[in-house]
């Protein structure tokens, strides 16, 4: 079982990502239920309900918690540059952790993520270079 842990550890962080996705999922439903709820009880005594439960129905499920807006809603343009620097750096370091140590067991699975963090700086350049600036 220890083994299993020292070989897998990397699995604690798309798992934990995950949980804590379903969790806010979870958590999104519970307040539109909530709020309806409160809203049939506003309804079978006739009264009308405050403005701001109406704001809380009317937010959409699909809020991304981390931009403050919705999914469909229009976001902030990414800054490219600063992520070709970073998959920049990241790229070079794999490729120097790759090549002049031996922490990959001489698998080359360093390289490997080198490769890939460098597609994703060509990508990020590429944007960086394609996207305009009077957005």
């Amino acid at each position: 079982m220890v083994q299993l842990f020292y070989q897998f550890w990397w699995l604690i962080f798309p798992v934990g990502f995950m949980l804590a996705g379903a969790f806010n999922s979870f958590l999104g439903y519970r307040r539109q239920k909530d709020a309806l709820n409160l809203l049939r009880t506003y309804a079978e005594k006739g009264q009308e309900p405050p403005e701001a439960l109406l704001k809380v129905l009317q937010r959409p499920l699909d809020d991304d918690p981390w931009t403050g807006g919705s999914a469909s809603a229009p976001r902030q343009p990414a800054n490219y540059w600063s992520l070709f620097g970073l998959f920049t750096a990241l790229s070079a370091g794999f490729i120097g952790a790759g090549y002049y140590t031996d922490m990959d067991g001489g698998s080359g699975a360093f390289t490997i993520v080198a490769f890939v963090m460098g597609a994703v700086a060509v990508w990020a350049l590429i944007s960086a270079l394609t996207t305009r600036k009077d957005r």
